[in-house]
């Protein structure tokens, strides 16, 4: 899309492990190899933190010769002046595949079982514009294009975070974000801030009242995590970036048009948004009408120490209003014998809700170690619309960074579950908008994802990742399946 942990089953000896692993550590460097020579669009990137200069040498009668800082190691390829005006862009490139897997029958929308090798871009160019009296306009255009393994079909937590669900709107350049931000400080402190695509300012008051309104993403506010959040820089499934459970307003792309506003206070932190949601799952046209069609969002956020040590937790709660369907009202109707099959889509329903809560969580562990994690849950009841199809998840992972950010390493493991109604619509042969294998044999999602990324100069990136996924799609029928991948990373 351009977010408990229970090994319950690896049949590893029915599918012969070791010869899996050393044919997944094999494709893995070809495929490093293979994009060495390839030549993006972090929201949510980290940035290494400047040098200071060192401390002051012992006293003698001699004036000590002042000791030299210690230069700061740009993060973007070109510097970026300060200014009213902010320019920037970024470039992304995923090579991915899978390894062959496992399965004895497929459905239309199926992670499909045959080795595969894709190549998804995502390039954007991000611009600001600071009017005075803490306003701006904030204007991004970006491309997405390439596909996924299987065209995103088969996985709740699918395996690349970049790609566009539907592949038939090409690489044409779009109109990613459009909004006007509006700063209120509510005291003189002020704060250093990185630039983003939704604030172009280096410092902001530490007490203010923000509001945006325009086009935006809805995750470009809620579910921040410093260590999971960003497929640029760190994990790319779409389950460690983002909560799986998080059904948020979006369209085929991830953008939507809303506004939200969040204020900051210390070490506490309250926004609330209200985004258009599609008109159809996952569809690329937004239902522009509020009063009938809206995603709601609430997110609290504390920042609390730990032994000394920073941490951040959030709780979100949301509510979509949509034209959606039932899950019970198509099985009903399958079982009433007036459908072949279960289809949601005939049990669509204008006003329709579905609603749903979270919990996310950071902690620094060291100076170089952080952990976090993900807790979510929906009703199970509506049909999964925007995101995934995900009514249940957990999360928890951590990052080791090391030399200024130049090396980063990080691991997650998730677990995600769908309802007992949603699981038996899929097992009586009904498909979600990602998901139907033409019947089901129920089992949790389970996936392990670690990355190494290395900053070979200023912005420029290249990492390594590896997934492995068991019940892939919650049918342990099929799978599991290894899911190794390269991508090189450019921040101008």
């Amino acid at each position: 899309m351009a977010a408990g942990l229970g090994w319950r089953r690896i049949a590893a000896a029915r599918h012969g492990r070791d010869g899996v692993l050393k044919r997944a550590a094999a494709w893995l460097a070809a495929a490093a190899l293979a994009a060495g020579g390839a030549g993006g669009r972090p929201l949510r990137a980290e940035r290494a933190q400047g040098g200071q200069a060192p401390p002051a040498g012992p006293s003698s009668l001699e004036a000590p010769a002042a000791p030299a800082e210690k230069a700061v190691e740009l993060t973007t390829v070109f510097r970026h002046p300060e200014g009213r005006l902010w320019v920037a862009g970024q470039m992304n490139f995923i090579f991915q595949g899978n390894l062959s897997f496992h399965a004895p029958y497929s459905g239309p929308n199926s992670l499909q079982p045959r080795a595969e090798r894709r190549l998804s871009r995502v390039i954007t160019l991000y611009t600001g514009l600071r009017l005075g009296g803490g306003g701006e306009v904030l204007v991004d255009v970006e491309s997405a294009s390439g596909r996924g393994i299987s065209d995103a079909f088969g996985l709740g937590g699918y395996t690349n975070l970049d790609v566009v669900r539907n592949p038939q709107l090409g690489g044409a350049p779009y109109l990613a974000r459009a909004l006007y931000h509006q700063t209120f400080a509510l005291g003189p402190e002020k704060v250093a801030s990185d630039r983003s695509p939704v604030s172009s300012a280096t410092e902001v008051p530490a007490r203010r009242l923000d509001f945006w309104i325009g086009k935006l993403g809805t995750v470009d506010f809620f579910d921040l995590n410093g260590p999971g959040s960003d497929s640029h820089l760190q994990f790319l499934n779409w389950t460690v970036d983002n909560n799986g459970a998080f059904d948020y307003a979006a369209d085929t792309r991830g953008y939507s048009y809303g506004t939200v506003g969040e204020l900051h206070t210390g070490r506490f932190a309250l926004r609330a948004g209200v985004m258009t949601m599609p008109k159809v799952a996952n569809g690329i046209d937004l239902d522009l009408r509020l009063d009938r069609a809206r995603g709601e969002n609430l997110e609290v956020e504390v920042r609390p120490t730990l032994r000394g040590r920073q941490g951040v937790v959030r709780v979100l709660a949301y509510r979509n209003i949509a034209d959606m369907g039932s899950y019970r009202e198509a099985i009903d109707g399958f079982l009433a014998g007036r459908d072949p099959v279960p289809d949601i889509t005939k049990y669509r329903r204008q006003g329709r809700t579905k609603t749903g809560y979270g919990l996310n969580f950071e902690q620094e562990v060291t100076a170089a170690i952080r952990v976090f994690g993900r807790w979510g849950i929906n009703d199970g009841h509506t049909e999964s619309f925007a995101y995934t199809e995900v009514d249940g998840t957990v999360e928890l992972g951590a990052d080791l960074r090391l030399h200024d950010e130049k090396h980063k390493l990080g691991v997650a493991l998730v677990d995600n579950r769908i309802s007992n109604l949603h699981r038996t619509y899929l097992a009586l042969g009904g498909l979600g908008f990602l998901l139907g294998d033409g019947r089901l044999d129920y089992g949790r999602e389970h996936i392990v994802e670690a990355y190494y990324n290395y900053r070979i100069w200023r912005g420029v990136h290249v990492a390594a990742d590896l997934q492995h996924i068991v019940n892939p799609g919650y049918n342990r029928d099929r799978g599991p399946v290894w899911v190794p991948a390269t991508r090189l990373h450019v921040d101008f």
